[in-house]
């Protein structure tokens, strides 16, 4: 067990990056209160100008039935349902509970019908070709199986539709402000605004450890996806990745 610089210890799997799926879990769980404010905080806002390429992404229409997996508070689930419609639906998986009970009070503003379910993105609940598309925003960076989870997605959508991924990344330029901004300023943010330090000390380490977009993208590819691409957002911060079920 290492110790922060006040003395407070801290788990090596936070400062490594790896945690098992209930350290995880329990993370986020009690992070959740405060997860939109510290998204806001660390991106400067941009984050909703992300997720809203990601739903364009997806190729989302009226009528489409749509997963948002590893959906947290269910921003992007909710950007979903302004393109699907009323006639559509988006389902939002995430296996936090705290997660899901903040995504739920924001059903309110929704445009379409929307369920939420408490579910592993590792093995998910439904059958093959279920939905037109499928997303995942900030997410398959902290699967424990990233392949796994990778295939689970392609599986449940149909031929021809589409599979977008949203994740941070370690960009090529910019890498000092990268390192200032991620290994020192987040952290510090997750002290004062979450009080907890030590899940924004595993979110730079889990970046670090996530393969680059190239890897990400051969990834997609062996799990079953088509016409895989990827661009940065951010100065490379940021990398969307796109590809689609072979028709």
């Amino acid at each position: 067990m290492t110790r922060e610089a006040d003395g407070a210890p801290v788990d090596p799997g936070v400062v490594a990056g790896r945690l098992a799926p209930d350290g995880v879990r329990q993370m986020f769980d009690r992070i959740a209160p405060r997860y939109d404010l510290l998204n806001r905080l660390m991106t400067m806002g941009l984050d909703r100008r992300w997720r809203a390429l990601a739903a364009d992404l997806s190729e989302a229409r009226p009528g489409h039935r749509v997963l948002d997996s590893c959906t947290g508070t269910g921003n992007l689930a909710l950007e979903l349902a302004s393109r699907v419609g009323p006639e559509g639906e988006v389902v939002a998986l995430d296996f936090s509970e705290e997660m899901l009970r903040h995504a739920r009070e924001k059903l309110d503003s929704a445009r379409a019908p929307m369920q939420f379910i408490a579910g592993d993105a590792l093995a998910l609940p439904f059958p093959d070709d279920a939905f037109d598309a499928a997303t995942v925003a900030f997410g398959v960076r902290n699967l424990d199986d990233l392949d796994r989870g990778l295939a689970e997605m392609a599986r449940v959508v149909r031929p021809g539709g589409r599979v977008v991924i949203l994740e941070i990344t370690t960009p090529q330029r910019l890498r000092p402000f990268y390192a200032f901004w991620f290994d020192r300023v987040v952290p510090q943010l997750g002290r004062l605004v979450a009080r907890d330090r030590a899940a924004y000390t595993y979110l730079p380490a889990s970046v670090r450890r996530f393969p680059a977009a190239p890897e990400l993208a051969r990834r997609m590819e062996a799990a079953g996806l088509a016409e895989v691409e990827w661009r940065g957002l951010c100065a490379g911060m940021v990398v969307m990745h796109h590809g689609r079920v072979p028709a």
